[in-house]
């Protein structure tokens, strides 16, 4: 009877254990989601690159999706997948921005110092209201190198929103704009065509009339934008850093 009971203690715990292992949630755009056929095509999201940089025991799901806002990705339910299943200790990485811009699109596009910043404060108060930790990231640059090799910024004001909420609301805070400044900088205007999509007619089997893309990321591009992520996100002292390599 003893060791029928130890093992039903056992079975339990084990299983209560496993129901409140800490899951890193991500929500953003194209620049951050996971590609489908990932073998065979080249563009990749830095949120597909987290997982050979976390330990086992955390878990992670990357909600971000190709053309979200912060608009749209609530008005489409994909944050209330979120929420479901939201719980004291897990992260939510939230990195909007790229597509508020869009101001010809109303489903998409938000106000920056209005709508975009209204839903970043709600998307921090609901994580935390869960028990959660929010961490607000700024949005990765475009490769946009002007005729002087300078590097143009082309997100205005909505970068600027986030560290302001960061800092009113005292959210931990990746500015992903400053590292990844640093890094098409340091490939230079030519060479910082690896860490994007360029390919010319015939080149790349998964794009037969080539690509000239300088917003969504190669597998370089990704993986270096992952690891620059990581790097910010262990010296936050959130929690996260457990589960960081």
């Amino acid at each position: 009877m003893k060791r029928l009971l130890l093992i039903f203690y056992i079975f339990f715990s084990a299983l209560l254990s496993a129901q409140q292992k800490a899951t890193l949630f991500l929500i953003g755009d194209s620049t951050m989601a996971n590609k489908e056929n990932p073998d065979k095509n080249p563009e990749h999201g830095w949120g597909q690159m987290l997982p050979p940089l976390m330990t086992s025991p955390l878990k992670i799901q990357n909600h971000a999706a190709n053309g979200r806002s912060s608009k749209s990705f609530r008005t489409e339910g994909r944050w209330d997948q979120v929420m479901k299943q939201l719980k004291k200790g897990d992260f939510v990485l939230i990195q909007f921005g790229h597509n508020d811009q869009k101001i010809n699109d109303s489903a998409r596009f938000t106000n920056p110092y209005t709508q975009y910043r209204a839903n970043l404060e709600r998307y921090v108060n609901e994580t935390r209201s869960k028990g959660a930790i929010p961490i607000l990231l700024t949005s990765i640059v475009r490769r946009n190198f002007n005729e002087n090799g300078v590097l143009a910024d082309t997100h205005k004001e909505y970068p600027l929103v986030v560290r302001m909420v960061a800092n009113d609301l005292k959210v931990p805070f990746v500015d992903l704009q400053l590292l990844t400044e640093q890094l098409e900088i340091s490939y230079g205007p030519e060479n910082s065509a690896k860490l994007h999509l360029h390919y010319k007619k015939g080149e790349a089997a998964y794009y037969p009339e080539g690509k000239n893309d300088d917003t969504h990321l190669s597998k370089l591009g990704a993986e270096s934008i992952a690891k620059l992520a990581v790097h910010s996100l262990k010296n936050l002292k959130t929690g996260l850093e457990e589960y960081i390599k």
